[in-house]
Parts: C-alpha cells; sequence; structure tokens
C-alpha cells in the first residue's frame, strides 16, 4: 500500500504520527504593503478537508539556489506539516535572489523585515482565508508557530523573543511576537561577537543577538557536522546555542551526521543540500510535527512518544530539553 512517504525513509517511520490527509497548495497569496519595496507573495500549503487548523509561519533560508529560498521552497517540510493537520504559510522575503534587491546598509538580509513580514501575515489573516478558496473560517487563530532555517531560523528567534544589539551603532531591536506560541530553528545562527568569523562579519554586520530574552518554547535542530567557517569560528555546536543560551522551555534535537540541510527540507533533490538523506528528512519532518503538536495543544503526548521512539533508534543523534 502505497503511504506517502519514500521507501528509504527507513528507521524514522517509526516515529508516530497522525494519518495523512490530502492537501492543497495556492500561490501566491498577494498582500499590499504600501511601505514595502514590493508586495508580499506567499504561499498557502493546508490539508484539504478540516476545521481549526492550527497555523505555522515558515521562514526561509538564504541558500545558494536561485528558487528555494522563497516561497517555491522547503516543500519537504510543508507538504509534511500540512498533511498532518497544520495550514503553513510561507512568504518570500525580500531577502530572496527571487527578487533580486539589494539591502540598505544596517539592513542587510532585510532581516528586521523579515520578522516584519510573519508580523504582517497574522494582521492578514481574514485576506489570507478570503483568497485561498476553500480555506475561509478554518484557521485556528489561538495556536500559531514559526519555523525557520538557517537565516530564516534568525526570523523565527526575533518572533521568539531574541533581542539583537548592532555592534556598529548601538542601535537594539526586541520585537517578540506574542501571537506565536512555539518556534522550531532549524540549523541556526548562533552566539554573535567574538564567535562570529571574519567573513562572517562581513556577511550579517549586524549581527549580535541576545537569546536571553527569548522565552517561547522552541525546539532547536542541529547537524553535529554543520560546520559554517563562514559564519563562525565555532565548529556545529554553534549552531545549538539559541538553546543553550536563552531560558527554558527550549528542547534540542542533535542529528548526527547532518549538515546544514539537515537531510534535504529545503527542496527534493536539492543540489545545495551536502547530506541527503530521505531517514534523516524523515526523522526532522516527524520530530518538528511532534513537537508543535504538543506545544499547541495542551495534554497531546506527540512530542513524548516521539522522544521515546526517537531515543531507541540507533545512531540518529540526541535530544535533550531544560524547563
Amino acid at each position: 500500500m502505497h503511504t506517502g512517504y519514500h521507501a528509504l525513509i527507513g528507521s524514522a517511520a517509526k516515529i508516530p504520527v497522525n494519518s495523512t490527509k490530502p492537501i492543497t497548495c495556492f500561490s501566491p497569496v498577494v498582500l499590499r504593503v504600501p511601505d514595502r519595496a514590493v508586495d508580499l507573495e506567499l504561499r498557502v500549503t493546508a490539508p484539504s478537508t478540516g476545521d481549526a487548523l492550527p497555523i505555522i509561519l515558515l521562514s526561509h533560508g538564504h541558500g545558494r539556489s536561485n528558487s528555494l529560498s522563497s516561497l517555491e521552497g522547503y516543500a519537504p517540510l510543508c507538504e509534511f506539516w500540512a498533511a498532518h493537520g497544520f495550514a503553513v504559510l510561507q512568504p518570500t522575503h525580500l531577502s530572496s535572489a527571487f527578487l533580486g534587491l539589494k539591502a540598505p546598509e544596517g539592513q542587510e538580509l532585510f532581516w528586521q523585515d523579515r520578522a516584519k513580514d510573519m508580523v504582517r501575515i497574522l494582521d492578514n489573516l481574514d485576506d489570507i482565508e478570503a483568497a485561498v478558496p476553500g480555506l475561509g473560517g478554518r484557521l485556528d487563530r489561538t495556536r500559531v508557530a514559526v519555523a525557520g532555517h538557517s537565516a530564516g531560523a534568525w526570523t523565527a528567534n526575533m518572533l521568539l523573543g531574541a533581542g539583537n544589539t548592532d555592534p556598529r551603532d548601538g542601535s537594539s531591536w526586541h520585537e517578540p511576537e506574542t501571537r506565536i506560541k512555539a518556534g522550531v530553528v532549524l540549523a541556526g545562527i548562533g552566539n554573535g561577537g567574538a564567535d562570529v568569523s571574519d567573513f562572517g562579519r562581513g556577511l550579517i554586520p549586524f549581527y549580535n543577538a541576545d537569546f536571553s530574552t527569548m522565552t517561547t518554547p522552541a525546539l532547536i535542530v542541529y547537524g553535529d557536522e554543520d560546520v559554517s567557517p563562514h559564519l563562525t569560528v565555532r565548529g556545529a555546536d554553534w549552531h545549538a546555542d539559541p538553546y543553550a543560551l536563552a531560558p527554558g522551555p527550549k528542547d534540542l534535537l542533535m542529528l548526527k551526521g547532518a549538515k546544514h540541510g539537515l537531510g534535504g527540507i529545503s527542496g527534493w533533490d536539492a543540489g545545495e543540500t551536502l547530506d541527503e538523506s530521505p531517514e534523516r528528512l524523515g526523522v526532522v519532518q516527524r520530530m518538528t510535527w511532534a513537537y508543535l503538536r504538543s506545544q499547541l495543544y495542551d495534554g497531546d503526548k506527540a512530542w513524548a512518544e516521539a522522544c521515546k521512539t526517537f531515543e531507541e533508534l540507533e545512531g540518529q543523534g540526541m535530544v535533550e530539553s531544560k524547563s
């Protein structure tokens, strides 16, 4: 019987999930934003049936591909999450190669606009429902999560409460979004200051994060082979800093053998994925789904059951948590 999962998913199939539903994708939904360089476009991926759908805002990274760093990317995540009950809303940020825009000084990667995009989406859920056939009245505005990969992970961190002080002029940013109840941080950016490499300071000169104010619950996911000298002088553990330096409640998922692509989350068979693995991807899909289910629904046991199973899988990695 066809299950919708890759035949090479391996031991990841043991991590329990609910049954799948057919999904629908609608793109682009266009939000007119007068003070933005271009209109805000997003893709909506959701189950074809069901009501009171919890929401995941998905922030893309800033990878080397021409298209994946936009609403066109991250199908392996958004399609899985949607098939298991979430409505996934993913914008194209101004930093996307899709748009070809040059960020002004102080706004490298349009880093503040990325967070503002997610706030704009939450402010316009009525319009988004109206624009997508069959979605009207089906979004649960009380259950909202954010997920982001790489540069998108920093977007998620900011919305979850992390602050930043630009080392060049001392200007600060701290604008947590209280409508967001939980987050998933995928291959995120770690501590700033002396931990950033010389090359990294050229890429993210604005960056000096403060994770001490990141109080919203979050799962931090990283690979133990994700060494990033273009950003940091440290090893792969730098990507775990949002867990180590933020207050609880936080959870950590370390994946053995994983690099920055975490098995292939940014796109199917993507050239920028250096650790392509249907099994590892399956682990990320299922563990992140389970975490968000349990964070958004009181008493839900999905995360506890997923962790118990994951710890029994040989050679996949480790999980830990702090309250």
